[in-house]
């Protein structure tokens, strides 16, 4: 019988403790779709800075990371000078990190490896739910943030003057996991009367380039494409700009956001968003990236336009998704 008063013992601590477990969550009152682990009580999107000073963090040295590219070195030499400014201007030692995917830098970032960081477009969504990234600044110049817009184009010389004239044509979309060659034009298109699949035959190309191409050989009727793409196909004289007519023009999608970890000290989070705004792009730095300045951002407004496609496309960004897109899996 001694074993009975331990075990009810043992029992009442456990319920105790899942009690006051949920009495802690629960303090939280709105969370949204970020992870458990945060907290979004002025339902910004974001996860809020931590109340409670002990689970404030205030590195030594702080740890910076652009998006996945094929080659991390160009890009760790491009901003070598901004790392330097960042380093003087908070008065930490910076340093860049080369992340070798999307999944592992949201993992960094989760982990507390990483404090400040680069996300592409998509990935930010995934990085604002589970890494408690909150996403301060963007690239851009004195006409406003540097951004991708969704351009429908056909051939100049062709007969199509208005959206609706493309109903029962061929348009090349590129491929059906791409963002904005496939996912944006079937969350944007209904809306303005022309339905992919329904009022036109899709047709995939496989890259915005070859669309492009595809259009102006008399391939496709038409086709949705990145203006970016089109634009440096222009630049190297691969086709000429009064190749094409422009029927349609989204609102601009964002390029890489930049973030700073959540659970950063309110001085520092502010030191480092003022660092950034204050910078003065170089030349060399501008040109490899696009953007001679950063601009102030929020994930709730800046951000709502690729959260549609998503939404659209059916995609979530929770723990599950992240961990199915990281496997590879559909």
């Amino acid at each position: 019988m001694p074993a009975a008063p331990a075990l009810r013992a043992a029992l009442a601590s456990a319920l105790l403790l899942a009690a006051a477990t949920t009495q802690a969550q629960d303090a939280c009152p709105h969370r949204g779709d970020l992870d458990a682990q945060f907290c979004d009580a002025n339902r910004d999107l974001v996860a809020d800075t931590p109340t409670d000073p002990k689970r404030l963090k205030d590195p030594g040295t702080l740890v910076f990371a652009f998006t996945p590219v094929e080659d991390p070195a160009i890009y760790e030499k491009l901003f070598r000078p901004f790392m330097g400014h960042l380093s003087q201007c908070v008065g930490k030692k910076v340093v860049f990190f080369p992340v070798q995917s999307n999944a592992a830098q949201i993992e960094a970032m989760r982990s507390g490896r990483l404090h400040i960081a680069a996300f592409s477009p998509g990935p930010v969504n995934f990085a604002v739910n589970l890494s408690g990234a909150v996403p301060f600044a963007i690239r851009g110049n004195d006409q406003g943030p540097v951004g991708m817009y969704l351009k429908m184009i056909v051939r100049k010389d062709s007969p199509y003057q208005k959206l609706e004239e493309l109903k029962g044509k061929r348009i090349a979309h590129t491929s059906p996991s791409s963002n904005s060659g496939n996912l944006a034009p079937r969350a944007l298109f209904p809306k303005i009367g022309l339905t992919p699949d329904t009022d036109y035959k899709v047709v995939y190309s496989g890259k915005h380039d070859q669309s492009i191409l595809g259009v102006k050989t008399g391939d496709y009727d038409a086709a949705p494409v990145a203006s970016d793409v089109l634009q440096h196909m222009t630049e190297r004289g691969v086709v000429k700009a009064d190749d094409f007519r422009v029927l349609y023009t989204s609102e601009m999608f964002p390029t890489d956001a930049y973030a700073y970890a959540h659970n950063l000290a309110p001085e520092l989070q502010g030191k480092i968003k003022q660092c950034f705004f204050d910078y003065k792009v170089p030349p060399e730095m501008a040109k490899g990236l696009g953007g001679d300045r950063f601009l102030p951002i929020t994930y709730q407004k800046d951000w709502e336009l690729v959260r549609t496609v998503a939404a659209s496309a059916g995609e979530l960004f929770t723990r599950e998704a992240f961990d199915k897109a990281a496997a590879g899996k559909k």
